[in-house]
């Protein structure tokens, strides 16, 4: 049996030790006074608590098979929801759950947000993807058949949450059209606390001093993401600046790896292009705070304009200058730090790092307008209080009552006890 409040988060695309986000918001819950279990995919099989964390339980289950195509994703979804449904319901026998966080994709596990609601225990919806535009951007011409009941799924999913949390206002507005009311949907941006960066070198916000300029993609090599556009960019930089003095380095794993390699060997490019495969936090810090520049090369789609990338914020936190496509919340993000191209092609892009390789004051200026926003208003810190505020609201009656206050009391210096509704 739990003895303090307990929320349980569900993951099923990625194992808890590589979701940068879920590991904020556990670290998060835990200074806030809550227990915390992740049911998610095996990775380490040697983990048994959340790296970092204090006591972060994990809960894996096996992976049989990852999806493709529509039968292979079907299939993949049945298993992880049968999964965590028998690891779940463990969870409540055992006296804890008190609240659930389920992090989409997929959008198939509203049957479970029903049962939890029926005995009473909160669901949270951290709506990480939308899922019925990623398959638009995954194949091209979606089926729409296919698009219908992943929209369908997502509408279930988000009405039969107790409360959502948003990644940012273009998702919260997509809740609301849904019909969640607003007061219901809290919006929680991706973006890394300030004590996971390493502080500057340097006072001025200038870049370190290396002798070749890295320009760098982080993230998830995936069909949506585009990650052959930096390759295709790389190739183009190569017949404006010739093959020394810079470097592509792409950081991160995905589906789309071995056709990535393949693409970089088949245009001659090895030499040029670097693929370091999946990074701790420890290494990307290190990497970026090397970069000249960093690279989205996420194509204007639906999807893509209403999302934050994750690496978004990551870049911007190291203040470094973005190249990127037009899109509405990369803007909201990056604001006058993103130097921004209309179509998102490999000539683009190749236009834009070209410019700003050569161009070392602008450089200078769009770092410290980075750096400067992300303290401001972009990292985990301007959102952890938000994200916490969500469950100390809906589990307020298990957390500790503060001491009585004692009757004629005056408010003042001497009067430490302050209610759940002053702490929000």
């Amino acid at each position: 049996m739990a003895r303090n409040p307990h929320v349980t988060i569900l993951i099923a695309n990625l194992p808890a030790e590589r979701d940068r986000r879920v590991i904020r918001e556990c670290l998060t819950l835990e200074a806030r006074g809550f227990d915390v279990t992740i049911i998610a995919p095996r990775g380490d099989r040697s983990l048994r608590t959340l790296p970092g964390s204090r006591n972060t339980r994990l809960k894996p289950y096996p992976v049989v098979v990852y999806g493709g195509g529509v039968f292979s994703f079907a299939f993949e979804f049945a298993w992880s929801f049968l999964c965590i449904a028998v690891r779940l319901i463990g969870e409540v026998f055992a006296g804890r759950a008190h609240a659930v966080q389920v992090c989409n994709p997929p959008d198939v596990y509203w049957p479970l947000a029903l049962l939890l609601r029926a005995i009473g225990r909160p669901w949270v919806f951290d709506h990480h993807d939308l899922c019925p535009e990623v398959y638009a951007a995954r194949v091209g011409t979606p089926n729409k058949w296919v698009f219908r009941i992943l929209s369908a799924l997502e509408w279930l999913t988000l009405r039969t949450a107790t409360e959502v949390v948003a990644t940012n206002q273009s998702f919260k507005d997509n809740a609301v059209r849904r019909g969640v009311k607003a007061d219901k949907v809290t919006v929680v941006r991706n973006g890394p606390a300030t004590a996971e960066i390493a502080p500057a070198d340097g006072p001025d916000g200038s870049e370190p001093a290396e002798t070749v300029h890295k320009v760098v993609y982080l993230g998830v090599f995936g069909p949506q993401d585009n990650v052959e556009g930096a390759v295709l960019a790389a190739e183009e930089l190569t017949r404006r600046r010739g093959r020394t003095g810079w470097q592509m380095v792409l950081a991160g794993d995905g589906e789309s790896m071995p056709a990535l390699r393949k693409l970089a060997t088949e245009r001659g490019l090895d030499d040029v292009v670097t693929f370091t495969g999946w990074l701790d936090g420890a290494a990307v810090d290190d990497l970026l705070r090397e970069a000249t520049i960093a690279i989205q090369p996420d194509l204007p789609t639906k999807m893509n304009d209403l999302s934050t990338m994750a690496k978004t914020v990551e870049y911007v936190g190291r203040g470094l200058p973005v190249v990127a496509a037009d899109l509405t919340e990369t803007r909201a993000t990056l604001g006058d730090a993103g130097e921004y191209v209309p179509n998102g092609t490999p000539a683009e892009f190749a236009d834009a790092i070209d410019a700003l390789l050569d161009d070392p004051d602008r450089r200078l200026q769009m770092r410290k307008l980075g750096r400067d926003r992300f303290l401001s208003l972009l990292s985990w810190e301007h959102q952890a209080g938000a994200y916490a505020a969500v469950f100390e609201r809906l589990l307020a009656r298990r957390l500790p009552t503060p001491p009585a206050r004692i009757p004629g009391q005056r408010s003042g210096a001497h009067d430490s006890s302050t209610t759940a509704a002053d702490k929000r």
